[in-house]
């Protein structure tokens, strides 16, 4: 007679998931704002628009941390990881003016590690802190057989609200208007698979000793590991307070291809490149990869982790205001007319 099975043998352990949710819920306490009816546990989170939006209209965005994960396996470092989740999404829905009202998570693996998981989720509530929104619900799915042992992947999703009145959606930029640069924590989370094979190039391995090496005062693997800014809270507080015609996240596809997505085809932006310094981080990975300008700017923000267009009189009092935020900005560049046959973007 056969062994009776259960899903344990299978592969899924419904305890270790019971587990790791009563381990999330303390966190995601720490997110509640208004509008939370109900976060963790039910079939659906239930969320109800702040009542001072007259006339509210949601913005949503998804993302993920890419293959920057498998650094994070091979370091075994995983606090991160989940503040990098929440800041492509918030960011994301930022620039059109949203503040950001809750975010989900979806993590996936093939054999759940409760310490893992909850080291993961820990950084997708502290993200959630830093841009103010709720964790209100998330999936956690054991698939045995899908991911290796030791790996998993995220993905996550955030919703925000704006006044119907304020989307920003770059139709009032004009040429003479300023564009301000906010300071990258460093890679953010694009472009990993090229930053791993410059690693394995320069280190033979992306767990290499050398991963633990000085670098600019602090161990190599924390410069390649710094989690995305989130520039939530100091951008609404702009907002707040001067006329803002247009942001750009700068993600995949850098400053030369993320700024477009705000210009109309007759501006172009000029950008500076020495009106800002590029961290060592990207010098490093030009160096030891051999790649070449244009290929940096098109893959990494080499150190300009958000946009901001502003006009011309309001230029200074912006940077202060950032500046007081806690921010570091830069004036990088200027709208012009595109010239015929010209990209939208121009670094010199």
């Amino acid at each position: 007679m056969n062994t009776p099975l259960s899903y344990k043998d299978a592969g899924v352990d419904i305890d270790a998931g019971d587990a790791l949710v009563d381990r999330i819920k303390p966190l995601a306490r720490r997110t509640m704002r208004e509008g939370v009816l109900a976060g963790i546990g039910g079939f659906g989170a239930l969320f109800e628009v702040p009542r001072r939006y007259r006339e509210p209209v949601l913005v949503s965005g998804t993302d993920g941390v890419g293959t920057k994960l498998k650094l994070a396996f091979a370091l075994d470092r995983h606090d991160t990881v989940g503040i990098d989740l929440v800041a492509m999404s918030v960011n994301d829905i930022l620039v059109q003016g949203a503040e950001p009202l809750f975010f989900l998570d979806y993590f996936a693996c093939g054999r759940l590690s409760v310490d893992t998981a909850a080291a993961v989720i820990g950084g997708i509530a502290r993200g959630c802190e830093m841009a103010g929104c709720a964790l209100i619900g998330g999936e956690t799915a054991e698939m045995p057989g899908m991911y290796p042992d030791g790996e998993y992947d995220l993905a996550g999703f955030a919703v925000g609200a704006v006044e119907k009145s304020r989307i920003i959606d770059g139709r009032a930029i004009a040429p003479g208007d300023v564009v301000l640069g906010l300071a990258s924590s460093g890679a953010h989370s694009n472009g990993y698979s090229l930053v791993r094979r410059v690693i394995e190039r320069a280190h033979g391995a992306i767990d290499s000793p050398r991963m633990a090496d000085d670098f600019h005062g602090a161990p190599f693997a924390d410069a390649v590991m710094a989690p995305t800014r989130i520039y939530v809270k100091p951008l609404l507080a702009l907002i707040g307070r001067l006329p803002v015609k247009g942001m750009a996240h700068i993600t995949g596809g850098g400053l030369v291809e993320n700024l477009p997505r705000v210009l109309g085809e007759s501006l172009q932006a000029v950008l500076h490149r020495d009106a800002w310094p590029m961290p060592p981080i990207f010098h490093w990975l030009q160096r030891e990869g051999g790649i070449a300008d244009a290929e940096m700017h098109r893959v990494f923000n080499c150190g300009i982790g958000m946009a901001v267009v502003v006009g011309a009189e309001h230029a200074d009092e912006a940077c202060a205001l950032l500046a007081a935020q806690g921010e570091t900005v830069h004036r990088i560049g200027e709208i012009v007319a595109r010239p015929q046959g010209q990209p939208q973007t121009v670094v010199r």
